[in-house]
């Protein structure tokens, strides 16, 4: 890797958790109440933005979702692979629980509480597309607020790089045909054009404008890209927050009936991000990597891709299903679990070491 791009990696992680993000659960609580409101009182102007759509794309939706995504993916250096073989076994750790427990996981915490446990408290025709929404935000994981976490619990910056890069590779080519699977063995019937058109939109093409704006970026001089981050950042969450706001416009009325379902669906999320996190933790001690590869590694391990999601919920099965809500969900619960998370990795660190 370049001093150049090291530099901008070190930077990315380093930097301090903004405003919006460090109380992003309530920001998303005001979009809930906003959005409920805006559409019991606005129902034929958000009937209209439903429609505006090309290919089932709603064009305002993607619009928001690529301000949304490239931001955060113009941090991510796909040099840093390189730098993989500096820490094989943390990587390992990392791959094997974000792509074979992680999904997997959450697949089956799916089946047992909102096909099981929870089935008589929530609407019988949404409980697939629960699931479906619950598979979608585990699948792909956490792009561009990893590196907060990291930041946060003292991680090694090149080892936080190398595994956001390595992940977002293997998720433009497996995203697709893991969700597709998992949705197959749930019953849940799998929208394959669908699917592939939101990987391509929402994964491919962002990806590569992405790196190339920070190509372009980096071509002008450190400065340049430190402004362009700052600048950006605010687009981001200010992007995620207003496609909260429409969605919950379409979801108030469900949500308005049976407001116990946002809290069902936060328990197998929560279940999801504190075994994932404490076994990639575990497993990165048994294995003998450093404290600071172990927490990265767990994080990455608990944190979803929920930008991803949400796109991809609200594009296979719309604004008004239970898909999209369930991604909202782990939206909700995001920063609180994961600043817990972050203080139970640094609290345990003589424990760590001691091993």
């Amino acid at each position: 890797m370049s001093a150049q791009c090291e530099m901008v990696m070190k930077q990315a992680v380093g930097a301090p958790m903004s405003g919006f993000e460090r109380y992003l659960t309530v920001w998303v609580f005001l979009c809930i109440v906003t959005g409920i409101v805006c559409g019991q009182v606005l129902p034929g102007f958000f009937h209209a933005i439903g429609h505006m759509e090309v290919a089932q794309v709603n064009l305002p939706v993607g619009l928001l979702i690529w301000v949304m995504i490239i931001p955060m993916l113009v941090k991510v250096d796909f040099g840093a692979l390189g730098e993989m073989k500096q820490h094989v076994r943390g990587i390992g750790v990392t791959l094997f629980v974000n792509w074979l427990v992680k999904p997997f996981s959450m697949a089956f915490l799916g089946w047992l509480f909102i096909r099981q446990i929870f089935a008589p408290y929530l609407p019988a025709e949404q409980l697939d597309s629960y699931i479906a929404g619950l598979i979608l935000l585990a699948a792909a994981p956490c792009t561009a607020m990893v590196f907060v976490w990291s930041r946060l619990s003292n991680g090694d910056p090149l080892f936080t790089l190398s595994q956001v890069a390595v992940n977002d590779t293997i998720m433009v080519f497996a995203f697709a045909p893991l969700v597709a699977f998992l949705l197959g063995i749930s019953s849940i019937s799998v929208p394959w054009a669908t699917l592939l058109i939101s990987v391509v939109l929402y994964i491919v093409i962002p990806v590569a404008l992405a790196q190339l704006w920070r190509k372009s970026l980096l071509a002008r001089g450190q400065a340049a890209f430190d402004a362009a981050m700052a600048k950006i950042g605010p687009w981001s969450i200010g992007a995620l927050l207003a496609t909260l706001v429409l969605l919950f416009a379409f979801q108030g009325e469900a949500i308005l009936r049976q407001p116990l379902v946002i809290a069902l669906l936060a328990v197998p999320i929560l279940i999801q991000v504190f075994f994932n996190s404490a076994l990639a933790y575990w497993l990165n001690r048994l294995v003998g990597e450093k404290h600071n590869i172990a927490c990265p590694s767990a994080l990455i391990g608990a944190s979803n891709f929920f930008e991803l999601a949400v796109a991809a919920a609200i594009g296979l099965f719309g604004f008004e299903s239970g898909a999209a809500l369930a991604t909202v969900v782990g939206v909700l619960i995001e920063v609180p679990v994961m600043l817990l998370v972050v203080r139970v990795v640094n609290a345990s660190k003589g424990w760590y070491e001691a091993g």
